[in-house]
């Protein structure tokens, strides 16, 4: 009966808006809530089932628009209605637009068989201007002959609440103790969570209020909020950008290879092109995210559109508020989001975790096809990563050398010392990345691959790969005498000339890879080697120069130091430090080089190998972790903000990092298993990303974005926060340290599907992901104890301490106990107890999500703020009915039902079950 709101809001007031009028003596917020007393059924022997649905005169068309309704009070004459009625703050409602009530006596929910009882009308100023804001209003039937009864009108007023406040709500119907729910697309004027900061990152959110008794006959206010991401979309652009980047940049160190023999030459094409459709599909898909417009979320129903992909499925932050009197609000939030997986690409060879395992299998035959050498996933992995260090330390390296050329130029101490300590620990950052026999041995296949090449059968085994000297820790000291086979004895020559200097670092320079002759394998060695040998002169001089100017110092009378200072070429120190910090720079630039085709290489062979399905996985796998990340970006800003000003938390945060724990309600049967393995794949990929907290440039919502760097194996996340949010974290986190999250996933099926697979079927996968991520939240809660006080968490009312809530779910993970919701139970409070970040989700977040999203909320105000178990679950019914979960499904699929039928729900644990009439066939 009721027309969604926000398509609702738009009729009735986006005209008016646009048509220029100018609305007086408007009300900012207006809730109130309804009761019925000495209601008359048409049949008089029998107690109506009631249902009031509100309507508002528009007051430019002249014409009543259906708003709202409550939910239906079975069998009684005296209804008080849980749900109430609010107009938010966008909607210009004045003290003359007249609201009217119609109640109905519903016969058949599911079918929504009603008889009309009767209406009453008023106006906004009627109830503002009433005694307490409370008016009392006739029914009249259809023929406007006789009265049917009364209904009661009382405005909501959402400030602090007091023992008393509203005791004339049962004052008349003692028999009948419910909550009052108001609901709204806004929270309150006074309410600080839509403030500049989050509404900078949250859209259209959706309000219910409720108020429910607790044990000691007292009342608490619990405020839902529900709203979309703008990160929804923000995030998985960034991703499909430097995915774009990242493959260019492949291409063109594929090119940089030089020349290869015809064999690897014709693979090396086949390779730039496979990059290129990747490339070009990846473009058109940013090009079509980049023309969308409107809501901030992909619903359920788009989940398999191809240009959608990288899109997480329906992605809201769910909180919920508590305030009970003179004691401080609570907050728990939840992130719902679909389950990570590939859906457009489909699931009947199964999901990542399967294809992963195959292809690596298959991987091994292909590289004997090929020709190539099979690396392995390690290795792998280890090639890009010194790919990465190499672009991040080299550009970074020749800066620091031209610092400290600028530096002696100057002839400033403390600036030569700084910047020669920053240069030798970024050198030494450099030599290490590269002390890896992968390196050595990926070199010489590259050698074979060139043109003419020539074996040479090996009558020994070369020497292990060895630095030639220590590395310096940090010229932290100076004088200190350098080794003499790494450099020219310094002390022993006066004024080193340029050749002397060069002939102790410089090394035979020649092609990265000679071509045409035999591969000498110790070269690398010396090459790399030399870097080292660079920087020890470097620092050796340095010392030297500074030695002599405190000597010459020393030595000269007070009155004369100013002219000797003067006298001094101030150039001297540059021209001296040039040659030497020029050897450094070419040998730094001949190691890269080298280093960054012989990686190249084995990126190319991974390539090759892979034709036949490793890009099409590598674009699944890119597809997850988008819809991953963007779900635990939202996570990390919702908790951030909360926690701002929690010092305990901030110190958890910068010290140890944060648990992300994932609740997943995905069967193990059918097309659900290889949602459940792209899904274990992607949150086990949220291992390579960490955030970093920094300062906005303003407070402009464009400026407070989060921005992501960095290429598949590792990225960073900039969480960019108001100068006065800012201002107040501790200097760790201003500082940028990276911080760090630690995801887990829990599974728990619990449909008609997981009954067949827990009788007939395999739940090995479940079992498994259950066992592997308790060992990591274990670990996790270990670490944190050792690094942070117990004070730095937060307290709970349940006595039960973390440790025995950890032991009771290692109990239960290796249980074999069918669709045993407990372990999301233990899961999901530990979780909370460790200041971490909850998600839930199952296939679409809608239905099943919703189920679970409820059920905790109404769990935590009965452990935790006293919730009546009479009130337990009338609540868990009120939310599941006429909460923020019921408008979640009606933004998807534009119909107010769960996805469920009767044979389905029989199979499902009786506290997530829906309440009658919530649930239908529906196309989600």
């Amino acid at each position: 009966m009721a027309m969604r709101e926000a398509e609702l809001t738009e009729q009735l007031w986006g005209d008016s808006a646009g048509a220029g009028v100018i609305f007086v003596s408007r009300v900012q917020h207006l809730e109130f809530s309804l009761a019925c007393r000495g209601l008359v059924c048409v049949s008089r022997d029998r107690k109506p089932n009631t249902l009031v649905q509100v309507a508002a005169l528009d007051v430019c068309e002249q014409s009543l628009l259906a708003f709202s309704s409550t939910e239906i009070v079975q069998g009684t004459r005296d209804p008080l209605f849980l749900t109430g009625v609010a107009f938010p703050p966008q909607c210009p409602i004045l003290e003359e637009t007249v609201i009217k009530l119609s109640v109905y006596d519903v016969k058949d929910k599911s079918a929504n068989n009603s008889t009309f009882l009767g209406s009453a009308t008023f106006s906004v100023a009627d109830l503002l201007k009433s005694r307490d804001q409370q008016i009392s209003l006739n029914l009249r039937s259809s023929d406007d002959l006789e009265a049917v009864g009364t209904v009661v009108v009382s405005r909501m007023k959402m400030g602090e609440i007091e023992d008393g406040e509203v005791d004339h709500m049962a004052t008349d119907i003692q028999a009948q103790k419910c909550a009052l729910v108001c609901e709204s697309l806004h929270g309150t004027t006074n309410d600080k969570d839509y403030g500049p900061l989050m509404s900078a990152l949250f859209k259209n959110p959706v309000c219910k209020v409720y108020r429910f008794q607790t044990l000691d006959s007292k009342w608490m206010l619990v405020r839902e909020q529900m709203a979309e991401s703008t990160l929804s979309f923000t995030i998985p652009k960034q991703l499909i950008t430097l995915h774009i980047q990242e493959d260019s940049r492949r291409i063109q160190e594929l090119k940089d290879l030089g020349e290869l023999s015809p064999h690897w030459d014709n693979l090396r094409r086949e390779v730039i092109s496979r990059y290129d459709q990747v490339i070009r599909s990846y473009q058109e898909t940013l090009e079509e995210l980049d023309k969308l417009t409107g809501p901030s979320f992909k619903p359920s129903c788009s989940k398999a559109q191809k240009y959608l992909e990288f899109i997480p499925i329906n992605l809201h932050t769910q909180r919920m508020r508590v305030t009970c009197p003179r004691k401080t609000d609570a907050f728990y939030d939840i992130i719902t989001v679909g389950a990570p997986a590939a859906h457009f690409q489909g699931f009947k060879s199964g999901g990542l975790q399967k294809l992963l395992s195959r292809y690596e299998s298959e991987k091994k035959s292909y590289s004997t096809a090929y020709q190539c050498i099979y690396y392995s996933p390690e290795q792998t992995a280890k090639a890009r990563e010194v790919l990465g260090s190499l672009s991040e330390l080299q550009p970074l390296i020749s800066s620091l050398a031209d610092r400290l050329l600028q530096a002696a130029q100057q002839r400033s101490v403390d600036a030569l010392r700084d910047t020669l300590k920053s240069l030798a620990e970024k050198t030494e950052q450099f030599v290490h990345a590269l002390k890896d026999e992968l390196v050595k041995s990926a070199l010489l296949a590259l050698h074979a691959a060139r043109p003419g090449y020539i074996s040479k059968t090996q009558t020994h085994t070369p020497p292990p790969l060895h630095l030639q000297t220590e590395m310096p820790q940090t010229p932290s000291h100076t004088g200190a005498e350098p080794d003499a086979a790494v450099c020219i004895n310094m002390d022993e020559v006066q004024t080193p000339n340029k050749e002397e200097q060069l002939a102790a670092v410089t090394l035979e320079r020649q092609d990265s890879i000679p071509h045409y002759k035999e591969y000498d394998e110790e070269e690398w060695d010396r090459v790399w080697a030399s870097v080292a040998k660079s920087l020890n002169c470097v620092i050796a001089l340095v010392d030297k120069l500074q030695e002599q100017d405190n000597n010459n110092q020393e030595s000269t009378p007070d009155q004369a130091l100013a002219d000797v200072i003067t006298s001094h070429n101030p150039s001297e120190w540059r021209e001296q430090l040039s040659p030497l910090v020029a050897s450094l720079k070419e040998c730094v630039t001949e190691v890269g080089d080298r280093a960054q085709k012989s990686m190249t290489f084995i990126l190319l062979q991974e390539a090759v190998c892979s034709i036949p399905q490793g890009l099409f996985l590598q674009q699944r796998r890119d597809v997850v972790f988008s819809q991953a990340l963007s779900a635990l970006a939202c996570g990390f800003v919702m908790r951030l903000y909360a926690g701002l000003e929690d010092k305990g938390f901030l110190q958890q945060l910068h010290l140890v990092g944060l648990v992300a724990q994932f609740e997943s309600l995905l069967s193990t049967y059918s097309e659900e298993i290889g949602m459940l393995e792209d899904m274990e794949t992607g949150i086990s990929d949220l291992n390579r990303v960490t955030f970093r907290i920094t300062e906005a440039k303003s407070d402009d919502p464009a400026e407070l974005q989060p921005v992501v760097s960095g290429r598949r194996d590792y990225y960073t996340v900039e969480i960019p926060l108001p100068q006065q949010s800012f201002q107040i974290i501790p200097p760790e986190l201003q500082e940028g340290k990276p911080l760090q999250i630690f995801p887990v996933l829990f599974n728990v099926g619990i449909n008609e599907q997981q009954t067949i697979a827990e009788r007939f079927g395999d739940i090995s996968l479940q079992e498994r992901i259950n066992q592997r991520n308790f060992e990591i939240l274990d670990g996790y809660f270990k670490t944190l104890s050792d690094k942070v006080p117990s004070e730095c968490l937060p307290c709970f009312q349940t006595q039960m301490d973390v440790k025995e809530l950890l032991e009771t779910l290692g109990q239960n993970v290796v249980t074999k106990k069918r669709k045993n919701v407990e372990i999301l139970w233990l899961a999901g409070t530990i979780c909370r107890r460790l200041n971490g970040i909850r998600f839930t989700s199952c296939k679409s977040a809608k239905d099943r999500t919703s189920m679970s999203v409820t059920l905790e909320q109404c769990a935590l105000l009965r452990d935790e703020h006293q919730l009546s178990k009479d009130y337990f679950i009338r609540a868990l019914d009120c939310m599941r009915r006429e909460g923020c979960r019921i408008e979640n499904v009606q933004k998807n699929i534009k119909c107010r039902k769960y996805a469920f039928n009767i044979l389905q729900l029989m199979a499902f644990p009786k506290c997530y079950r829906p309440p009658e009439g919530t649930y239908g066939k529906v196309d989600s």
